[in-house]
């Protein structure tokens, strides 16, 4: 890897991508046709450790930071998509808010559980009007005799119905105040749901394009009460705290989509010095060879991308430009390399059981997840001075 990565760091890429190599990759397929998470191999990770990667080791963590997470992350995507954003979400979506906003009782609560791999935790934001539009929420809690009484939904929610889920955060409307130009303000609040609450349905798991192995799943929450005490962080800094989540989210995000686009790399060179057409491998096709060079570029950006935010983020620096564009540059490159592999694969691309038709089928959401190609351009041109890039109506 073209990165300044301490010999500690490289250690630990160099073991996650022989994990995935003889471990993840050969029972990818399988559970891939089977639409079922490996809990078997979600436990030998939380024993390597992974789920605990940028935590301190008092919550059971390892004590490392973000770029380490990142690199876990890269090299399990190269193999399979669905179990690398099993761990991104775990990590930055389930785990990662119990640790910046919750109180010590909290931590002390969840994070052992999460940071070891033996539960997982879902981040319910998204519904059907509000996702890049979080003001749109509609799902409510009300205060009721030392309890929060939530109703509403939420759809497209990782890691929330598997065996080994424990709880998921959502954002709340908890109130509503009136601005100076008359128009109605929202306040929205974080509160941790634990799994099997009364009221708390995990609705059927979506029949998705790709990513089969992800457990995914829309919610319901009718009447459900928790305790006062389930509040993350301040009330009505919902919002803020779920924007830092989705910030960091990005930059493995990116990580992912540059492990999956080296993945395709890595299949299309094999394929084409082995492959004879003519008496020749079609790598000798100028065409062939060209197309193989454009898409180590694309991992080659992808990869200084992501390092880039992810040394930002683990120095404490301003990183959220740093993030879209990572996280940008690395989806396209997913989708650009995994649409070349498969034409150079021709008719054996289109199969199921080949790698390179997997990321052709997983690498889109790459495109739509974390944030859509849409909104982080959105977000980098307001980076630029571009106030009103959003496009949203006046």
């Amino acid at each position: 890897m073209s990165l300044r990565l301490t010999p500690e760091q490289q250690r630990l890429s160099d073991e996650v991508r022989d994990f995935a190599d003889t471990v993840v990759a050969p029972a990818a397929y399988k559970y891939d046709t089977l639409r079922e998470l490996p809990y078997e191999i979600i436990g030998q990770m939380g024993e390597m450790g992974l789920f605990g990667l940028p935590f301190p080791r008092e919550y059971g963590g390892q004590g490392r930071d973000y770029v380490d997470l990142c690199l876990a992350v890269e090299q399990l995507a190269r193999v399979d998509q669905s179990i690398a954003v099993t761990l991104e979400a775990g990590v930055g979506l389930g785990a990662m808010p119990v640790f910046r906003d919750g109180t010590e009782a909290q931590k002390q609560e969840w994070l052992p559980m999460l940071t070891a791999g033996t539960a997982l935790a879902g981040f319910g934001l998204t519904e059907a009007d509000a996702g890049s539009d979080a003001a749109g929420t509609r799902t409510t809690a009300v205060l009721d005799d030392g309890q929060w009484v939530i109703n509403g939904t939420k759809q497209f929610i990782t890691n929330s119905g598997s065996k080994i889920t424990r709880l998921v955060t959502i954002t709340a409307v908890t109130g509503e105040s009136v601005r100076a130009d008359g128009s109605v303000k929202k306040e929205l609040t974080a509160i941790l749901v634990p799994s099997g609450t009364p009221g708390f349905t995990v609705l059927p798991a979506y029949d998705k394009v790709g990513w089969h192995t992800s457990d995914t799943h829309p919610l319901r929450f009718e009447d459900v009460r928790v305790p006062e005490a389930n509040l993350l962080g301040e009330r009505g800094r919902g919002f803020a705290s779920f924007i830092r989540t989705l910030d960091e989210g990005r930059v493995a995000f990116a990580a992912l989509g540059a492990g999956a686009a080296q993945g395709c790399l890595e299949e299309a060179v094999r394929y084409a010095k082995s492959r004879n057409v003519f008496g020749h491998p079609i790598g000798e096709n100028q065409h062939i060879a060209f197309t193989i060079a454009r898409m180590q570029t694309r991992v080659h950006a992808a990869r200084l991308a992501w390092f880039d935010a992810a040394t930002r983020l683990a120095a404490g620096r301003p990183f959220k430009l740093e993030a879209s564009l990572a996280k940008l540059i690395a989806s396209e490159a997913a989708m650009d390399n995994a649409r070349d592999a498969t034409q150079i694969f021709g008719g054996y691309g289109l199969m199921n059981e080949n790698p390179v038709a997997r990321h052709y089928r997983d690498s889109k959401i790459l495109e739509i997840g974390e944030g859509t190609t849409e909104i982080q351009l959105m977000v980098i041109a307001r980076e630029l001075g571009f106030a009103g890039a959003s496009g949203a109506p006046r």
